[in-house]
């Protein structure tokens, strides 16, 4: 018999029920990384495959628990993005963007219809499948750059030429947001066909991320010049202004959800919200020159990696996960759905809440929503569903 080390979410069928356990605890923990002059870092969905950059790009496929350096070559890279599942990342250098289909085992050049004489590459975002990417380029070299066949052809959207410092995707890749250092943000709902210019506070814009279904949108400021924090929860229509110290904020990332934030700082703090901006917490986090942040869908595993000026070095911190639990009827099944989580869990069954039996269908994840997606079938009518650790 198994012994059930954590239980999360129960959800019953027909009635109201819900019980879940959270905890908000954080401590970071220094990985085996090397020192180097760490820019951007990202993560596959559940935060089990990471990878960052450098002069080299380094990868990691036990949650930052030791790492190995690639075949790509030695760049000044400045960028670095991952499909929900790891498998597909993308790279940008100065003047180039370079793709990998096996978590970045072999990396190859997608510059295939991209300007090379227009170089200073500043961001790259994907889809949660890989095969939309979108590129900005700072510097008044250019405007934004997209692609819908996994970085193969590229072609230039219709934007203003200004400074832009980072993009960000919605899971299905059709909705993306760019941030200017001069202040500007503008978004698009069609995969960059289209873009149009948002109302938003007048703030040196440094970074930039959304929920998965685009919805959500948390910014930062003070790459160059220091700024604040600025969240969105609906397509930027509206924003608040966080209660954060005005800083040279580096990077920022989001949960699938837009709930759970994480904000770095060139100073070295690293700030966490978990209701979506609207209180924000000071995690007891190094003092180090932060440059990028990673999440998981889930929120609770997160990754930071710092410049050499302040030791050059990456940590993680993964809090516990509590996945909530969410179904719907679908004809003469229910789909039971949760978060795609940084911890194992197993769907469990029962029509008593005393006995209980693993479901041992493999969830189906929903590309649109990072949801772990699962159909099942209650006996007389009657269900209850939990999850929990083998």
């Amino acid at each position: 018999m198994r012994t059930n080390r954590f239980i999360t979410t129960v959800a019953a069928v027909g009635s109201c029920l819900t019980i879940f356990n959270s905890s908000l605890a954080q401590t970071w923990v220094l990985t085996s990384a090397p020192t180097r002059n760490w820019v951007s870092v990202a993560s596959s969905a559940d935060g089990s495959k990471l990878v960052a950059a450098a002069n080299f790009i380094w990868l990691s496929t036990n949650s930052g628990a030791s790492w190995v350096p690639t075949n790509a070559f030695s760049e000044i890279w400045q960028s670095v993005a991952s499909s929900a599942n790891g498998e597909k990342l993308v790279a940008a250098t100065g003047g180039g963007i370079y793709t990998s289909t096996n978590a970045g085992i072999n990396w190859i050049n997608a510059n295939t219809g991209w300007p090379l004489n227009n170089g200073d590459l500043t961001a790259v975002a994907s889809s949660a499948d890989g095969t939309k990417l979108v590129a900005t380029i700072g510097y008044y070299h250019a405007p934004i750059y997209t692609s819908t066949d996994s970085g193969m052809t590229w072609i230039s959207n219709t934007v203003p030429v200004k400074n832009w410092q980072s993009v960000c995707s919605s899971a299905d890749g059709s909705k993306l947001v760019a941030v200017a250092l001069e202040g500007e943000v503008y978004a698009t709902t069609n995969a960059g066909v289209t873009w149009i210019p948002v109302s938003a506070p007048s703030n040196p814009w440094s970074s930039v991320a959304s929920s998965a279904d685009g919805s959500k949108w948390i910014a930062v400021g003070g790459k160059y010049n220091v700024g604040g924090i600025y969240t969105s929860t609906n397509w930027g229509t509206s924003w608040q202004s966080n209660n954060v110290p005005t800083a040279n904020w580096m990077s920022v990332a989001s949960s699938a959800d837009g709930t759970k934030y994480v904000a770095a700082c060139w100073q070295g703090f690293i700030y966490t919200s978990t209701n979506s901006g609207s209180t924000w917490t000071s995690n007891n986090a190094p003092l180090t020159s932060w440059t990028s942040v990673a999440i998981s869908a889930d929120g609770n595993r997160m990754v930071a990696v710092a410049a050499p000026v302040g030791g050059g070095l990456i940590y993680i911190a993964q809090s516990v996960p509590a996945p909530l639990l969410n179904i719907k009827s679908m004809d003469s099944t229910l789909a039971v759905s949760w978060l795609v989580p940084s911890t194992n869990f197993m769907l469990q069954q029962s029509s008593d809440m005393l006995s209980w039996v693993d479901i041992t269908n493999t969830p189906i994840l929903d590309l649109t929503n990072l949801e772990n997606q699962i159909s099942v079938s209650p006996s007389n009518n009657i269900g209850f569903y939990r999850l929990a650790t083998p």
